[in-house]
């Protein structure tokens, strides 16, 4: 399971990546879809590499606020890690994706914020 895991945490650092290239692109070349998308994939993965790494097999439908719930019950500190503002999962599949810069920066901000807690709490490097 621990290399699912690892497979899903080097998936999540390469979304971001990429999510971080295209803000990085003037703000009229910024493909909010890309952004947004790229993002949301990080935070799924970082999330569901976490829950595997620790024993659990999350669920491949499970929406994004409860794979952060069942990690905050394993790790406390996932407190950390602010979810407010990330609205993608409340929207249907079709319309999912943020159309304000503020929206899907804030999408890239949770993403890069799991990443940096991660990385602190040395389960990526």
């Amino acid at each position: 399971m621990e290399d699912k895991a690892r497979k899903l945490f080097d998936e999540a650092i390469q979304k971001l990546k990429e999510a971080n290239d295209e803000l990085c692109r003037p703000e009229e070349d910024v493909v909010a879809s890309l952004v947004c998308s790229n993002s949301q994939f990080a935070i799924q993965n970082y999330l569901k590499g976490f829950l595997m790494l620790n024993g659990s097999i999350p669920n491949s439908e499970e929406p994004i606020d409860r794979l952060y719930e069942q990690c905050r019950k394993i790790n406390k500190n996932f407190e950390e890690v602010n979810l407010s503002g990330f609205e993608c999962n409340a929207h249907k599949e079709d319309s999912r994706f943020c159309n304000e810069p503020s929206q899907f920066s804030r999408c890239f901000d949770i993403a890069d914020s799991l990443d940096t807690f991660l990385r602190r709490e040395k389960i990526i490097s």
